[in-house]
């Protein structure tokens, strides 16, 4: 039996009844803040975008909470721990990618936005279709996401409560579907933002502690912990592990062409993103004037590229003191390794503490992503498509919330499906899907004249499409052990990551559709976006409206 066999059959990871406390303290306390911000939830704008009350510090932070998922804790985490260097690069990604958020999109789409992201796209175009694309393509990018906030619920409880069963770990997922759900219902955009900033600062406080207590064991040197972690690899008797060198890049990508092409198109769907989530867009919409958007972006860029830094020291913290060996053998894999750095540093209280951590970090991303989809689906295909205009604020609310609850069980059947995948890789996907669907349109009705529905449409649907198929035909779905659907093979596409195609073509499409149309558009629409869009003339009235 190997040392990682053995090390699933007897990992107890400290005590059950402290984990379990933590986590139902966590959830009294913030399901008390959500009912408290409810009492004003009964218009439209007070359930979708909190009436835009949040000044910019405090979206800022909520921002920070939103993109702080868990696949920035919990999977980055285990990258570095386990692939080192490569690991890191999911750091690097992540954080560039604000850098195209906050020069490209942030405060043009305040300016022209009013709850979503369709409000801006249908501006200047044909509202009926292009509303129906953003939000198809809002609600596909959600449930990605959603997919692996729910995966990592699934490894994290399952670690703490040493449930290594899948049908065990399965529950779990549910109930954290069931609890977004109570979320998002009970308190709207308000409530879940204050779950957000509550989230943001126990994260960002729990990973400065960590990373203070591994610097402190290492007497600050880094190199000294650095060669650490590598010794762990060096000295392993698993030979895949012997032979790694966490130091250097090719740990996990570079090994072959194909594995290059794949690091180089999982960096741009990285990179490129964030300016197309829309539960990262619709951010934008909670503060009064683009000032504060502004301001929103730079603290959370500020939060966000902290953060990162301190995951360089927990991945290789882990490695060090923990062991990549172990790390796998627990329920939850690679994603475990911050949870068992944190059991090492302090004990039961501290893994309770950082778990409960986690744990909230999950429930805030998924209630975010679950009130940007509903909002997405009732503001823009029911109100817009099916009534024409013609629902009312509390119609909206009411479908919204209908939607939560079957997005919510859609979300725990896929999380079910990719229940053991890591959820850095997994919302990599999710950065795929909303680069191709959603940027190259956004930045083209933001800065394009010309542009118009039919260059929408194709690039819309026609990145969202080639960007699902082969993400379905790819090495991630099928064809390997460690793919969502072991069992079949039709990994006929090559790469993990289908950015480097998918989010090109969406460019190409756009241009062409637009090019081979004689729809001019209306010029004083045109002209009009653009004035709102660089100078927030109209701005405030369309929020408040």
């Amino acid at each position: 039996m190997s040392l990682v066999n053995l090390a699933a059959d007897t990992e107890s990871v400290g005590n059950t009844a402290v984990n379990i406390s933590i986590f139902i303290a966590f959830v009294v306390v913030t399901m008390a803040v959500v009912i408290r911000a409810s009492r004003k939830n009964s218009s439209a704008s007070e359930f979708f975008t909190a009436g835009g009350g949040f000044s910019g510090p405090q979206n800022g932070i909520a921002i920070a909470g939103d993109y702080l998922s868990a696949a920035s804790f919990l999977g980055i985490a285990g990258a570095i721990a386990i692939y080192g260097y490569d690991g890191f690069l999911y750091s690097i990604g992540f954080l560039v990618a604000w850098l195209v958020a906050l020069l490209v999109v942030a405060e043009l789409l305040r300016n022209t936005g009013r709850f979503t992201m369709a409000d801006v796209l249908s501006f200047r175009l044909k509202e009926r279709p292009v509303r129906m694309a953003a939000a198809l393509s809002t609600l596909v990018v959600s449930l990605f996401y959603l997919l692996a906030q729910m995966a990592g619920a699934g490894g994290l409880v399952s670690l703490l409560l040493n449930i290594h069963s899948k049908s065990g770990q399965n529950i779990v997922i549910a109930i954290v579907g069931v609890l977004m759900i109570a979320y998002v219902l009970i308190g709207g955009m308000k409530g879940t933002t204050w779950v957000q900033i509550i989230k943001a600062c126990l994260l960002i406080a729990g990973a400065v502690v960590m990373t203070a207590i591994v610097l402190v064991k290492f007497g600050f040197n880094v190199s000294h912990l650095l060669g650490d972690a590598q010794s762990m690899f060096t000295g392993s008797s698993d030979e895949t592990l012997a032979g790694r060198d966490v130091l250097a890049p090719g740990a996990k990508y570079g090994g072959s062409t194909t594995s290059k092409i794949n690091f180089i198109s999982l960096g741009i769907a990285l990179v490129l993103g964030t300016a197309g989530l829309p539960h990262v867009l619709m951010r934008f919409y909670t503060v009064p004037t683009a000032k504060e958007a502004r301001r929103s972006v730079v603290w959370a860029i500020t939060l966000i590229g902290l953060f990162y830094l301190f995951t360089l020291v927990l991945g290789y913290g882990a490695a060090a003191l923990v062991g990549p060996e172990r790390i796998l053998g627990a329920a939850g894999g690679e994603n475990s390794a911050a949870p068992l750095l944190a059991l090492e540093l302090g004990g039961t209280v501290l893994l309770g503490i950082v778990s409960a951590v986690a744990f909230a970090t999950i429930l805030a991303v998924v209630a975010g992503l679950a009130i940007t989809a509903s909002a997405s689906f009732a503001h823009d295909i029911y109100a817009s498509v099916i009534k024409r205009g013609n629902a009312t604020g509390r119609q909206q609310v009411r479908v919204s919330r209908i939607t939560v609850v079957v997005l919510g069980l859609v979300s725990i059947v896929l999380g079910i499906l990719a229940n053991g995948q890591n959820i850095a890789f997994l919302v990599a996907l999710a950065f795929a899907v909303a680069a191709s669907a959603n940027l190259p349109t956004i930045v083209y009705s933001l800065y394009w004249r010309r542009f118009n529905t039919r260059g929408a449409l194709w690039s819309m649907y026609g990145g969202l499409i080639s960007c699902i198929v082969l993400i379905v035909i790819s090495p991630a779905v099928s064809g390997g052990p460690k793919a969502m659907i072991p069992s079949i093979d039709i990994a006929y596409f090559p790469l993990e990551n289908p950015g480097i195609i998918s989010i090109p073509l969406a460019f190409v499409l756009g241009i062409v559709g637009t090019l081979t149309s004689r729809d001019r558009g209306d010029a004083g629409k045109n002209a009009e976006m653009e004035v709102r869009s660089l100078t927030g003339v109209g701005a405030e009235g369309a929020v408040a409206h």
